[in-house]
């Protein structure tokens, strides 16, 4: 059974430590906030200012004035700190940020990522994604496994515009968790009910299966 969502937001809060910086990204990423484990301490940066986010607030709790980089409303943890986009951009380009998680329209076997742009489609900007991309050592990827067409979404070489190279070092989808690593896919879990087939009929890049591959524990 693929994962929604959900699903894939609360398999990559195993991947948020105790202690860890965390930059959430537009759309998927912004739910893992909800699944972080109650007992570890967890930093989740906004790079329109925000440190210390919480979970989203209940429908009549929204507060207009206080919003993530995506325009969502927001809640603030006991502590969050406040600043300008200068402070934050400076955060990030400082690498004090030990997780940053983004969502993707395709990622490719080397690690290139693109996240911001469909030619011919209007869009505002890349924002703070390159930013991101450039300045992160630990980039996860929160996506579907393949479009809206049933074509995939990890292939051999991205057809979009890039928005970062080389830079992704792993991927949630709703069928599995891949790793990337010597210009490769390594499939390191499967979505429960998902077979090492089917996931391998959904990926167009080099896939490596090692042996039994385990399914997700959520």
């Amino acid at each position: 059974m693929a994962l929604d969502k959900n699903g894939i937001a609360k398999r990559i809060a195993k991947e948020v430590k105790d202690g860890f910086y965390v930059n959430l990204g537009i759309g998927i990423p912004t739910l893992v906030a909800n699944f972080v484990r109650d007992d570890i301490e967890v930093e989740f940066q906004s790079e329109n200012g925000v440190l210390g986010m919480g979970p989203f607030p209940f429908e009549g709790d929204e507060d207009a004035d206080l919003i993530n980089a995506g325009k969502q409303t927001i809640t603030a943890l006991p502590g969050a700190s406040f600043f300008d986009s200068s402070m934050s951009f400076s955060m990030i380009r400082g690498k004090h940020v030990d997780l940053t998680i983004l969502g993707a329209m395709e990622v490719a076997e080397n690690g290139d990522i693109a996240n911001w742009k469909i030619p011919g489609k209007m869009v505002k900007g890349m924002g703070g994604a390159m930013d991101l991309v450039a300045s992160a050592e630990n980039i996860i990827v929160a996506m579907m496994h393949t479009n809206k067409r049933g074509e995939s979404k990890l292939l051999k070489r991205c057809s979009l515009p890039l928005t970062g190279v080389g830079c992704v070092t792993k991927i949630v989808t709703n069928l599995a968790v891949i790793e990337i690593k010597d210009n490769a896919f390594h499939l390191i879990e499967r979505a429960p009910g998902v077979s090492v087939e089917e996931i391998q009929a959904a990926t167009e890049g080099t896939l490596i299966v090692n042996g039994d591959i385990p399914e997700m524990k959520l």
